[in-house]
């Protein structure tokens, strides 16, 4: 069997090259450690200058796009762009995300302030309004909110001196804003007869309420108040960019190219000059500037990042450089040393060295490059141009070899062969030229049956064969240098590769996603040496897998950072280095490769900073050939939770009834009956697909649920208290510490939230709003202050609520697949750790928001579902219970150790004060010491064990149990099969309340006599019920298949059940044994009733659109009512047992005589 699970080696992003000018401004900030801050694509880079090294902050999940540095110059606030774009404030020096804030802002987030002491955030969105928002960021909690300018605005600023004042400047505006409470309000600013109306770029607030801006005539606007009093004419030739305040005064870089320094009253002090510099050039555009003591930061629009120092001005120091306009395609490494080359739409070709992480080469081409490749011996580099062209250089010193056009389109994969003799260049007119090199590349074959454009070739490792892929999904094999396709599958099968770039292909055939387009992956490398291929795709993913990757759906390790789609990917020469280039983002990352055997050493217990999961979460990360699931998981992972019509759709649809048949003369409405009902006792409780849902309360009730209903069961009278604020299923349930309130979440197109008294009956808060399709998992705090809660949507939301306020406190998508169970830290109020399918994940507030850190399972575990979990009295110890029976026991996220507690999974787990209970799919309830050593008594439920006071009978020794709590001296404990029993911790176990398991039940029969009744179910049981106040189940029998119909005959001594296979049975009422069975139909049995009197007759309704008419006496079929065009319904026989009404579909009656 091919192995499809995750590769074991992994990356780890070790340089970014680039920096992102184009259409960014005051991105370039020093931090407090003197170290640079900017941000590329979708990562906020820490460069150290002095050690040339770089961190990274990989929270965000598209293009970074705004940065604004907090006053201790130590954290760190980003705004992306995107659908529902976020930000993050981060940590410069760890690089850790200290708070996220959502929900506000659309399209993009464009502008970012701090005030002066830090504590607050200004934010400008990309959405047509241009919204304003003004954010407590250490809560996440949004202040103010007003809409910005019907025009973009370019800049925010708080007055420092003026807590409470704001300054935002865009296209031909500027607005002084004023923050009172969470009112904002704005006043335009008065531009008079001083300076033409125009657009204002930048700006900076000074002391007396005066404003500086940088406008995009080059002049610099000053303001007092609102009035425009004074234009420095001429500080710059050009629009300025960016404008910076320290205590040394001011900076500000503009379109000229040139940085000007001025003093805290704006008077000039030098001009610095970037193009007139040796590093300097024609069209040099500032973008950031950035000032600290002696030392000046300068961000250019084609991506460079200069350093001067002041004393030195002539000599700046160019510290970054990257691709810039255009997209970046074209990627090759050097075939003996740590060299790459990238070519781009910027025309530029670079050359750059990978031990040193520096450009060693740039040479400017006349045309865009799309594709490079290095000869064999690496003396020459050709270049496939967007033209259709290709040059050949001299790597030595950059200079032309030759240059050949045979092609009208864009030349986008070229290689030389292994041998050196041969270039093939692959073009997008779909043929592959085949080129002499020792010929001065003289044209000597063409591989010509594509009928798409090229998109990869690879050639075989004799230089004799040549495999190409194009854009329509096919792969073709060819002869060399002829080009003579080759069709014979056998000659094919005996070829070896030199290279695998190819991304079709049965080798590769696993790095397709199910429903993913054959365009989707851009980009394939293989690594023979450890058999692993790096992918990139059009979803800015960098992705590892095992190769050859046979099977489609492999499992594989992902990698984030590139915002838009991945061009490119290439292993280094001796396969230390992964490179990859984003199309948009015009940047290059470099990965360090470590492979598998030093992986569990080193990297499992140090994942990269701020990353976010590096794992795949699509693939399950590693388990695919392991076992099958438990079947009770896989079943419950299965149910699907979606309605046709949810319940809140109801009134809006009556709604439309009415209006609907308003025309239609109807009868006047008979009065609704004096008499009514009133719901008294409910048979059951919910544990085939929940868990942690039956509590203790305070005053020792029991609080569970089943259906739409919460109910509050007292023990000693053996009565129910019901709420019944829910309008559907409750899935989740919750205690308060204190007892005395539980939450309860249900289904729900925006599934609702009950907080309620268990006393009064009473909802105390109702939350609405963040969940689609059900609430799953519900966990209140260890304050009792807040609650968090898990949906059912796609992204398994998590919500953290105040649910006092009816506030949402931070929220965050949990996981691609079902989480089981979410548990507040009892240490820290701001941790959660959720588990469910293989997964578990330790969660931390920030902000508005949550950042996560898988369990790192190193060699003590391997990854498995896990369906129960429990903090530890140890502050940093968390306990969850695996699929396999085992208790996992964690430290922070790492994996300590296993121990084997259970036959089959552990559903339940409760803390005590000392020591932990458990249950699992094995029926055993076991009590353990505080660390899982020793296991100090188990519980075997049987029904042998039940005591006298029992309020009916199990239906299975050993039920697999879904809930465990603990309190006055017993132990509850809830079953997948509907039952709850309490167990005395001496030993003897009384079951409490029970009921149907999964599945609907539709059977129901009344005894004639006595007041009992009669159930059958999907759940393939039969059960009888007293209706006294025992309110018990008398008998219980399986069944072969599920019923949906069941009547008792006129004396009640016999039992007649519909089976959902076609089958019918009739029991003996008190013993529920056969006592005659038939099978004459395939559809389901819908209803069966005796005849009146006597109930001689037995008549048999199904959904083949029969009934069966059974002589009860001879137990013989006797007659069969023919003639319904639909499924029969209903059956009611006359008061003389002679006629047979049936209802069916079509609304029709029929007689039997």
């Amino acid at each position: 069997m091919a192995d499809r699970t995750a590769p074991g080696c992994q990356l780890r992003l070790e340089w970014v090259y680039g920096y992102r000018g184009h259409q960014c401004r005051n991105n370039l900030y020093y931090t407090a450690g003197k170290e640079v801050v900017y941000f590329v694509a979708g990562v906020g880079v820490v460069y150290n200058t002095r050690e040339h090294s770089q961190k990274f902050f990989l929270g965000h999940n598209d293009d970074i796009i705004s940065l604004a540095v907090h006053p201790d110059k130590t954290l760190v606030a980003t705004g992306q762009v995107g659908k529902d774009p976020y930000i993050c404030i981060w940590d410069s020096y760890r690089v850790q995300t200290v708070s996220v804030l959502k929900d506000a802002h659309t399209h993009g987030v464009a502008c970012l302030a701090f005030d002066s002491d830090g504590q607050r955030l200004a934010s400008v969105g990309l959405d047509a309004k241009n919204t304003v928002c003004i954010w407590d960021w250490k809560r996440g909690k949004l202040l103010a909110t007003a809409t910005g300018h019907s025009d973009r605005i370019f800049d925010i600023s708080w007055d420092q001196y003026q807590p409470n004042r704001i300054v935002s400047c865009g296209v031909k505006h500027i607005k002084f804003w004023t923050l009172c409470g969470n009112a904002l309000t704005a006043k335009r600013g008065i531009f008079g007869k001083t300076g033409d109306l125009q657009t204002i770029l930048c700006l900076a607030c000074a002391k007396e309420d005066i404003t500086y801006s940088g406008a995009l005539n080059g002049d610099i606007y000053v303001w007092k108040g609102l009035n425009l009093v004074r234009t420095i004419q001429g500080a710059h030739s050009a629009g300025i960019f960016s404008m910076y305040a320290c205590e040394e005064g001011f900076a500000t870089g503009g379109r000229d190219g040139c940085i000007r320094l001025w003093d805290t009253d704006f008077k000039p002090i030098t001009k610095i000059d970037l193009r007139e510099t040796e590093q300097g050039y024609k069209g040099l555009s500032i973008r950031s500037v950035c000032w600290k003591a002696d030392r000046l930061l300068a961000g250019t629009q084609d991506s460079e990042i200069f350093e001067v120092l002041v004393r030195e001005r002539d000599k700046p120091m160019l510290i970054m450089q990257g691709h810039c306009e255009g997209e970046l395609w074209a990627l090759a490494v050097h075939p003996k040393k740590p060299l790459a080359v990238t070519g781009s739409d910027d025309r530029s070709v670079r050359l750059w060295s990978l031990a040193d992480h520096a450009l060693i080469a740039r040479c400017n081409m006349e045309e865009a490059v799309r594709s490079v490749s290095f000869s064999p011996d690496g003396s020459q580099l050709a270049l496939g141009m967007k033209d259709g062209s290709f040059i050949v250089l001299r790597v030595r010193d950059m200079t032309e070899v030759v240059h050949i056009k045979d092609r009208k389109e864009v030349i986008h994969e070229m290689k030389f062969s292994p041998d050196g003799s041969y270039l093939a260049v692959g073009s997008n007119d779909g043929p592959v030229d085949i080129y002499a090199v020792a010929q001065r590349y003289k044209k000597i074959g063409e591989c010509n049956k594509s009928m798409s454009f090229i998109t990869h070739i690879d050639w075989s490792v004799d230089s004799k064969f040549l495999q190409t892929n194009d854009g329509a999904g096919e792969r073709l094999f060819y002869k060399m240098p002829s080009g003579k396709h080759i069709t014979n599958k056998d000659e094919v099968k005996g070829i070896h590769w030199a290279s695998w770039t190819c991304v079709i292909g049965s080798e590769v055939s696993g790095i397709w996603p199910k429903y993913t387009n054959v365009t989707d992956v851009n980009s394939v490398d293989g690594n023979y040496n450890s058999s692993v291929l790096v992918t990139g795709d059009d979803f800015g993913l960098v992705k590892l897998f095992r190769f050859p990757c046979l099977k489609k759906g492999a499992k594989f390790r992902k990698y984030i950072g590139h915002s838009a789609h991945v061009t490119n990917v290439r292993w280094s020469h001796d396969f230390q280095w992964v490179l990859s280039t984003g199309g948009a983002d015009h940047s290059v990352f470099q990965w360090r490769f470590i492979p598998e055997g030093i992986t569990n050493g080193i990297l499992e217990t140090s994942p990269q900073e701020g990353s976010v999961d590096s794992y795949s979460e699509e693939s399950d990360s590693d388990l695919s050939d392991v076992p099958e699931l438990d079947s009770d998981i896989e079943q419950e992972a299965q149910i699907n939770y979606d309605r046709q019509v949810y319940k809140e759709d109801l009134p809006q649809l009556k709604q439309q009834s009415k209006e609907k048949n308003h025309s239609v003369p109807f009868l006047k409405r008979e009065r609704a009956p004096e008499d009514s009902l009133k719901l008294q006792f409910i048979h059951g409780y919910r544990g085939y697909d929940c868990r942690n849902n039956l509590f203790y309360t305070q005053t020792g009730e029991v609080v569970y649920h089943i259906a739409a209903v919460a109910v509050v069961y007292n023990r000693q009278q053996h009565t129910q208290r019901l709420y019944l604020g829910h309008d559907d299923d409750i899935l989740s349930l919750s205690i308060h510490p204190v007892k005395d309130y539980v939450a309860t979440g249900q289904v729900g197109r925006d599934a609702a939230i009950h907080v309620w008294d268990t006393q009064t009956l009473k909802c105390l808060s109702l939350l609405k709003g963040q969940h689609q399709r059900g609430v799953c998992a519900l966990d209140f705090s260890a304050d009792g202050k807040c609650l968090a809660s898990v949906g059912l949507d796609d992204n398994h939301a998590i919500v953290f609520w105040d649910w006092k306020k009816g506030e949402k406190l931070a929220t965050t998508r949990g996981h691609k697949d079902k989480i089981f169970v979410v548990k507040c830290n009892p240490h820290h109020v701001d941790k959660l750790v959720t588990v469910g399918m293989k997964h578990i994940k330790f969660w931390q507030q920030t902000g508005g928001g949550f950042t996560s850190k898988r369990g790192t399972f190193g060699t003590t575990g391997k990854l498995e579902t896990m369906m129960s979990v429990s903090y530890g009295r140890i502050e940093d110890l968390v306990f969850s219970g695996a699929a396999t029976g085992d208790i996992y026991i964690w430290k922070d996220t790492l994996l300590l150790k296993t121990v084997k507690a259970h036959d089959g999974p552990v559903f339940a787990m409760h803390a005590l004060d000392k020591g932990f209970v458990t249950g699992g799919k094995d029926g055993i309830v076991a009590l353990w010491d505080d660390m899982f050593e020793r296991c100090l008594k188990t519980y075997a439920i049987k029904r042998a064990a039940l005591s006298a006071s029992s309020k009916g009978l199990l239906l299975e020794d050993n039920p697999s149990i879904r809930a465990i709590s603990l309190g006055h001296g017993h132990i509850l404990v809830g079953t997948k099969n509907g039952e709850i029993l309490e167990i005395d911790k001496s030993g003897p176990m009384t079951l409490l309340v029970q009921g149907h398991m999964e599945g609907e039940v539709w059977g129901l029969a009344a005894h004639p006599l006595l007041p009992v009744c009669a159930t059958v179910s999907d759940d393939k049981t039969l059960r009888i019920w007293e209706l006294s106040s025992q309110h018990r189940m008398l008998a219980v029998r399986k069944l072969k298949k599920g019923g949906r119909c069941c009547a008792f005959s006129p004396d009640g001594k016999a039992l007649a059940v519909g089976l959902n296979d076609g089958s019918f049975l009739v029991v003996n009422a008190d013993t529920v044994e056969d006592m005659v069975s038939f099978h004459h139909r395939k559809e389901m049995i819908s209803d069966i009733k005796f005849s009146r009197e006597s109930g001689k007759y037995l008549a048999v309704a199904s959904h083949d659109n029969f009934v069966d008419i059974y002589n009860v006496l001879t137990s013989k079929r006797v007659g069969i009512c023919k003639g319904a065009s639909s499924y029969i319904t209903h059956i009611d026989w006359d008061s003389r047992g002679r006629e047979n009404r049936v209802g069916h579909l079509d609304m029709c009656t029929w007689f039997y005589l």
